[in-house]
């Protein structure tokens, strides 16, 4: 069975395990990166990103986390953990993992609408998905190989580039589990390419 780790030093990671088996996969919460070598994708969750950041290097996670992804073994991060993928932050000199070829703004929908619900269709994924942001940042700007997969206004929030995967929102927060199905399958064909 495929095996998808929620990187479990904070954030939403019970929903996300919920969200990953119903999605037919099983859910594994990482706490140690020693577990990675276990899994066949992983979920970095929402959070605080500066708190995640800082607990990454608390618990030698940050080569772990980068040569997991460089093996190609696919990566979602939702909210924080878009963040975290990001090779830039604006207002910021340096990025977290720098995985992903695009600049983020952080807390971005601004505090009049710290938390707010839109539904999005998502390129090739799903229509009217019912995205749950919270104090959610967006995507301001992205390189040539990433595929804008939503927006809300002109905000880009959902993205692939590769085996990496974001959204500014919280698709496990609700029983729509058609973005966490995407990751799944996109885990279990990355799995039969490593694997061949």
């Amino acid at each position: 069975m495929t095996k998808i780790g929620v990187l479990g030093l904070q954030g939403a990671v019970r929903e996300h395990i919920r969200s990953i088996e119903a999605s037919g996969a099983k859910g594994l919460v990482i706490k140690k990166k020693e577990q990675l070598d276990d899994i066949d994708g992983l979920i970095l969750p929402g959070g605080e990103s500066t708190t995640m950041r800082r607990l990454i290097d608390k618990y030698d996670f940050f080569d772990a986390l980068i040569n997991f992804g460089k093996k190609g073994k696919p990566i979602f991060g939702t909210c924080a953990g878009l963040i975290l993928l990001a090779d830039g932050i604006v207002g910021q000199d340096h990025a977290h993992l720098g995985l992903m070829d695009m600049k983020v703004a952080r807390n971005a929908f601004g505090r009049q609408k710290e938390s707010f619900e839109a539904s999005l269709d998502v390129k090739g994924i799903a229509e009217n998905f019912e995205a749950v942001f919270i104090r959610a940042p967006y995507v301001v700007e992205v390189g040539e190989t990433v595929e804008v997969l939503a927006k809300v206004n002109d905000a880009i929030v959902a993205a692939k580039q590769g085996h990496y995967l974001c959204s500014s929102f919280h698709p496990e927060l609700t029983n729509d589990h058609r973005l966490t199905k995407f990751f799944v399958k996109m885990v279990e064909e990355s799995k039969n390419e490593l694997a061949s």
